[in-house]
Parts: C-alpha cells; sequence; structure tokens
C-alpha cells in the first residue's frame, strides 16, 4: 500500500454555519455534498464540519469540538496574513515562527477558530526568504 496524501479531514463543530462564515472569511470556499453535508475547501483539500448532534454513522470513538489541531498553507506573504487576521478581529496566539513543514521550513502563525481549535497558517516562501515577521 502507498498512501499518497490527505483528501479530507473532519472537525466536529458547535455551529455549522459560524464556522463556514469564520472559514470564509479566511478564503474556504462552502461546499454541500451528500445528503446536505457541509464542509469547507481550500484547493484541493476540504473539511468536512460535523455538528455535535450529526446523525452520521462513522465518527471518531469521542467526537470533540475544539479538539483539531491543523495546519493550512498560503502564498500570501505571512505579514499579510498576520494583517488581514488582526484587521478581522482575529487573535494570533502565536507567531510569526519558523517551524517545520512536511516540506521543510515554515513560517507560521496560530490562532483558533469558533470551536476553539488550533488553526495554523504557515508560507514556505517566508521561510525560504528568510523572513520570520519577528523584527517588530
Amino acid at each position: 500500500m502507498k498512501l499518497t496524501g490527505i483528501d479530507h479531514f473532519v472537525l466536529t463543530v458547535e455551529d455549522v454555519d459560524a464556522s463556514c462564515a469564520f472559514y470564509g472569511e479566511l478564503g474556504a470556499d462552502v461546499v454541500t455534498f451528500g445528503a446536505g453535508r457541509t464542509a469547507i475547501r481550500f484547493g484541493d483539500q476540504k473539511i468536512n464540519l460535523h455538528p455535535t448532534d450529526a446523525d452520521v454513522d462513522v465518527v471518531a470513538s469521542r467526537p470533540t469540538p475544539g479538539a483539531g489541531d491543523f495546519c493550512l498553507v498560503t502564498e500570501t506573504p505571512i505579514e499579510e496574513v498576520e494583517r488581514e487576521l488582526r484587521e478581522r478581529g482575529i487573535e494570533i496566539v502565536e507567531g510569526p515562527v519558523t517551524r517545520t513543514g512536511t516540506r521543510g521550513p515554515i513560517t507560521s502563525l496560530y490562532f483558533r477558530d469558533p470551536d476553539d481549535n488550533l488553526v495554523e497558517i504557515g508560507s514556505y516562501e517566508d521561510a525560504r526568504a528568510g523572513t520570520t515577521g519577528c523584527e517588530r
């Protein structure tokens, strides 16, 4: 068996509409699929949203809002991402900091979504350019 990537993952959320609005502000496409299920899509990947009262047959053993911790990748300079997040009133809990992503060094910002999931936005371009955004 050779696994080649991640197609989607699932977040359990208290309010699907609030999650769609939050991630839509970050550039996600909101998509409906199956029997009226909802997901947010960034490029070729998607995050399915399961409400806490979802009637879905196969779920994690303990689906819990706020248990997610994931990284989204951007081509936008991290300073611009930081500015846009602050303009939207989103509190940055850490960053910009240099981390190790799948493809190497990545410069990242961390914040929380409406369910308290930890969201990281990272830029490989800034890491390659040596920009950390920490020189304030």
